[in-house]
């Protein structure tokens, strides 16, 4: 999905923070390294991938580095033909959720870091010459009024072809010759058996729904719980083994990378503020109607996926996520960042999680 900004200004205070007393991290189910997602707009598929990762290691007991950008490249012709399908209006660009990983793993497969690296250059991925080519091809293919018509799409592949590189058929990988789908189906994925969640009382619970975010370009649809569910939810399963891809709103004071922090100042308004105080600042309790009348307002938008990989309590007893970014490691934390509870059940947008880690009641309510 796309960011509206990878560092708004309030990021770049000093000071805040810093001085609290870091949360013990409690349980840490990651699987790799944080990365950076460069200049691009695939925070999506880089986290979602990372994810993927952890549930290999879940389920084969190993460690594997997949390639994000096998992910984007699958996805990228289809965003175009959807494109065209709504003559032109309709999302595009460079932004997705995470059911765009599993339904690119669903046609194509996967395959590893080291045999796709879509062009990684030595200061890290670059899309933006890529975006715009593409963003320029489907406007004008749109604007013809010829629609998806034959032959067109050599260009889309040829472009993205010369950008990320053309995705692999076959491929050996340590020792074995794999295609996309015998190596995804060895790393135990199984993209049918992940779900995704929300909570909108704006659509009835107990009921998918099509969360209505620009990025949410397949018109994929979420699994309505009430927040406190979809909160407990996220907890069940990372006490049972199994991590979650988290989309969120980062736009806002409360979320700041640098300092490896992402909470709901409720005492201290501003990041000058919290760093006199003795201990973390006060956070409001969230509940369904604040939150929706953030969602509403457009207080709270699509910004960003990140992957949560854990858990940790403060001197205060108050429970975090722990979250892997994908901005890099430049931050106290090596990357990673606390998610207060009051941030995620105010800021979260959706979460996908593998079928077996969400609770028996709500598996039994979706037929899982």
């Amino acid at each position: 999905m796309k960011l509206k900004a990878l560092l708004i200004s309030a990021w770049l205070l000093i000071g805040g923070l810093a001085h609290a007393q870091s949360p013990k991290v409690e349980l840490d189910l990651s699987a790799t390294e944080v990365i950076s997602q460069g200049q691009t707009g695939t925070c999506w598929s880089f986290c979602t991938t990372s994810f993927l990762e952890s549930e290999a290691l879940r389920l084969t007991g190993e460690r594997h580095d997949f390639s994000e950008m096998a992910h984007v490249r699958v996805i990228y012709p289809e965003k175009v033909e959807r494109y065209l399908r709504y003559h032109g209006h309709h999302q595009f660009g460079p932004g997705g959720l995470s059911h765009d990983v599993t339904h690119a793993a669903e046609v194509y497969g996967m395959v590893p870091q080291s045999v796709y690296n879509g062009r990684e250059g030595a200061g890290g991925h670059n899309h933006k010459v890529l975006d715009r080519k593409m963003k320029a091809l489907a406007k004008k293919w749109a604007k013809s009024g010829k629609g998806s018509v034959a032959g067109d799409f050599d260009e889309v592949d040829a472009i993205l072809d010369a950008h990320l590189g053309p995705l692999p058929t076959s491929f050996q990988y340590q020792g074995t010759t794999f295609t996309p789908v015998s190596f995804r189906d060895a790393m135990g994925i199984d993209p049918a058996s992940y779900v995704t969640l929300s909570s909108f009382a704006h659509h009835p619970f107990g009921a998918p729904f099509i969360l209505e975010v620009p990025d949410n370009h397949a018109l994929e649809a979420f699994w309505n719980v009430p927040l406190d569910a979809l909160e407990a939810e996220v907890h069940h399963a990372l006490d049972n083994g199994f991590t979650v891809a988290w989309d969120a709103d980062v736009s806002n004071e409360g979320f700041s990378f640098l300092e490896g922090w992402a909470i709901m100042p409720e005492t201290a308004a501003t990041k000058e503020q919290w760093g006199g105080l003795d201990a973390m600042p006060d956070e409001p309790l969230v509940d369904q109607n604040m939150r929706q009348v953030a969602f509403d307002t457009q207080e709270n938008t699509d910004d960003h996926l990140m992957h949560i990989v854990g858990r940790a309590t403060d001197a205060q007893g108050r429970r975090y996520f722990v979250i892997k970014n994908s901005w890099g490691q430049d931050n106290p934390y090596g990357g990673q960042q606390f998610v207060s509870m009051s941030y995620f059940r105010h800021h979260t947008m959706g979460v996908m999680v593998h079928e077996a880690g969400i609770s028996p009641t709500l598996r039994q309510e979706m037929g899982r």
